[in-house]
């Protein structure tokens, strides 16, 4: 039986035949090519959420003559389950200390760097039933890593290794920033307090036991967990520590930010990118 005949049979043209069968072929290959750059990012960023996988590829795929939105790219990774899934964890790790500080940001505005920076402290498996611990600083109006630190100890030192490397970088910081933290005995601590007097901060604390007061560190660890595999079991400490700097730097240079319009946290807190929305946070009731 011939073609013809069976288009017939079917009540449509040979031609229309061809045209689906073309179209079929072309969207074929074209998601073909988005798999192939979603697996290129992936690569580097295993969990990066969809929405920041496609502010990488549309540009490649735009220059390529593929257009590609935000559902038929959901669509597609639903179909190939490529989809990122969340985890949560009610592990502590801080617990509080005696000495408060108020909480200076209700009523302010962040529109540069260097202006608020927010840390915390995660837990990493390193074995059933034992895990080190990881110890951030980022720049708040960047969403920049400027200092991490990871320890089989819980102790303030450790903290304040992590704050010394953020200090350490080049360029003189301003007087009067905000260092925010919960309340969390390493923050409170006599030798972290004098370091950020040192250096004229001003110390910055949440409510004790509210973690939307530390929202936004709490944020940076989901996302080094979810996107960077920090939540695998990993064999010890030195594996944890050869795995760490390279996941700060993808973060820091090479994932692009819903918050900074796209763009990476190195480039808002260089200055190389400047068109970013301020954050405002509301004054206290």
């Amino acid at each position: 039986m011939s073609m013809a005949q069976v288009c017939d049979q079917f009540g449509i043209s040979p031609q229309a035949h061809y045209q689906k069968h073309r179209r079929e072929t072309q969207r074929q290959g074209e998601e073909a090519a988005v798999l192939e750059l979603v697996r290129q990012v992936k690569y580097k960023h295993p969990n990066m959420g969809a929405r920041k996988v496609l502010g990488k590829i549309q540009p490649v795929l735009g220059a390529q003559g593929v257009p590609i939105g935000r559902d038929r790219l959901f669509d597609l990774l639903r179909r190939h389950h490529l989809l990122v899934g969340r985890r949560k964890s009610h592990r502590r790790t801080t617990l509080p200390g005696l000495w408060r500080a108020p909480n200076r940001l209700p009523g302010l505005t962040i529109d540069h760097p260097n202006q608020v920076w927010v840390s915390d402290i995660t837990y990493l498996d390193v074995a059933v039933g034992r895990f080190v611990f990881l110890f951030l600083l980022m720049d708040l109006y960047a969403r920049y890593i400027v200092g991490w630190h990871v320890s089989a100890s819980l102790g303030a030192e450790e903290a304040l290794t992590s704050l010394e490397m953020a200090l350490s970088q080049p360029g003189q910081l301003p007087r009067g920033m905000i260092h925010h933290s919960d309340h969390g005995v390493q923050y409170t601590s006599h030798r972290y307090l004098q370091k950020l007097l040192d250096h004229h901060f001003l110390p910055s604390m949440g409510a004790v036991g509210n973690c939307y007061d530390n929202i936004f560190a709490e944020r940076l660890i989901g996302i080094l967990k979810q996107e960077y595999c920090l939540d695998a079991v990993f064999t010890d400490l030195g594996q944890v520590q050869d795995a760490l700097p390279e996941v700060v730097h993808l973060y820091n240079t090479d994932r692009p930010h819903l918050a900074l319009n796209l763009a990476v946290p190195q480039a808002v807190y260089s200055g190389k990118q400047t068109n970013i929305p301020v954050l405002r946070f509301p004054p206290t009731p």
